[in-house]
Order: structure tokens, then C-alpha cells, then sequence
């Protein structure tokens, strides 16, 4: 799966791109990430990508030249790539749709990262997804294309370590919470492991996760 993310502050991805779970999609050929400035398609000679909204009012807007030039330049290599946008008037991301989006037959998205107050209404003709991340605003597109994209990357055969590693967890089968976990050891500061989850029983051991999992609420 390939992700080229138009953005002004690439710098700002890349570390957590090479790191970790990303890190090692990439090494494997599971996932690509590819970088396109959108200052390299700004107006004039100080290559402007916004400007004031008609109407009036505070902040700059991304004009529709240079993101329409961009993500044009992309599609004449490869027409089938979906573009999506995060914007607070998207469909709040979710587990689900994370699983809809690692399993689409498309194998290339272009994240365009919208900055200042916000874009001119008119680059939404060029979006197939528009996507939030909740009721709140971030300064920029960069964070929410992040998450994105871990969320899908992860999803991804053979970026996690085990098979089923992606099938129990939380939101896995939409508002489910997984079952609570321990590790060694199995009594720590007077607060010991379940004894059911020490006994080998695997039988126990599944009722007492079914039993548990819609009860582990944060």
C-alpha cells in the first residue's frame, strides 16, 4: 500500500514514519511513503499556497491552484489513487473504517494535509474521503495523517507480530473493548493476576475474556 501525503511540513512526518511498526512495514514493501511539497506548486515567486476568504474574515485559506496542480501531478502517474482529506465536516475515523480502508482494493491514497484556517470549498471536488478525527481542531493535517495512516498500516498482513494480533483488540469488531491483560509478575504491590488467567485452562481463560471484555471500559 502506498500513502503520498501532500503537506508544507514534511519534516514533521518523517521521524515517526521511520519509526517503529511504519519503520518496519516500510523495510518489508508492506507499506510506501512518498512526500509532496505543496510549496513546489505555490503561486508567484514567493510560491504562495493561500490567500484571504472572499467575504472577509480571520485566517488564510489554501487556494485551489496549487492543490488541484498537486494532487493532478500524482494522478498522471497513477489515476486510481483515492485522495483523502481530513476536515472537521468528514466521517468520524473509526476502527471500522480503518479495517474498510486496508482491505480496499486501492493500494494508493494521497493525504492532502490542509493548514491555515482552513481551504477554498472547491478542493473538495477532488476528495473521495473526507475524514475527521472528532469534534476538536488541530493546527494542520499532519497529525491526522499520521494517524491514519497507522491505523490502516497496522492493519496490513505482516506488520504485526502475531496473527491474530489485530482481531482482539479494541473497536476490532466496532465497540468492543478487549479484555484486560497481564504480564509478570503475577503479584505486584498486593495487586495480583487473576487466578483463572494463572491456571492453564484455556476454556476458563476464554469465558473469563468474553466475560470481561465489555466490561474493561476507560
Amino acid at each position: 500500500m502506498k500513502f503520498t501525503i501532500i503537506t508544507l511540513f514534511e519534516d514533521a512526518l518523517k521521524p515517526y514514519l521511520a519509526s517503529s511498526m511504519m519503520w518496519k512495514a516500510s523495510e518489508k514493501g508492506i507499506a510506501k511513503f512518498e512526500f509532496v511539497n505543496l510549496r513546489d506548486f505555490g503561486l508567484g515567486p514567493h510560491k504562495s499556497v493561500d490567500d484571504t476568504p472572499y467575504g472577509g474574515g480571520d485566517g488564510m485559506l489554501l487556494r485551489c491552484e496549487p492543490v488541484f496542480s498537486a494532487i493532478e501531478s500524482i494522478k498522471k502517474k497513477d489515476p486510481s489513487a483515492k485522495v483523502i482529506l481530513p476536515t472537521p465536516v468528514g466521517e468520524t475515523w473509526s476502527q471500522v473504517l480503518a479495517r474498510k480502508f486496508a482491505s480496499e482494493e486501492s493500494s494508493h491514497y494521497i493525504i492532502l494535509c490542509p493548514h491555515y484556517e482552513g481551504y477554498d470549498e472547491r478542493i473538495l471536488s477532488l476528495v473521495d474521503y473526507k475524514i475527521s478525527l472528532g469534534k476538536y481542531i488541530l493546527t494542520g493535517g499532519e497529525l491526522p495523517a499520521l494517524i491514519i495512516i497507522d491505523s490502516v498500516v497496522r492493519l496490513l498482513p505482516g506488520v504485526l507480530g502475531g496473527e491474530t494480533s489485530a482481531e482482539i483488540e479494541s473497536f476490532s469488531d466496532g465497540d468492543n473493548l478487549e479484555y484486560p491483560q497481564y504480564t509478570k509478575p503475577a503479584d505486584f504491590r498486593g495487586m495480583k493476576v487473576p487466578d483463572v488467567l494463572l491456571s492453564g485452562n484455556h476454556g476458563e481463560i476464554k469465558k473469563w475474556r468474553d466475560e470481561h471484555a465489555s466490561k474493561h471500559v476507560l
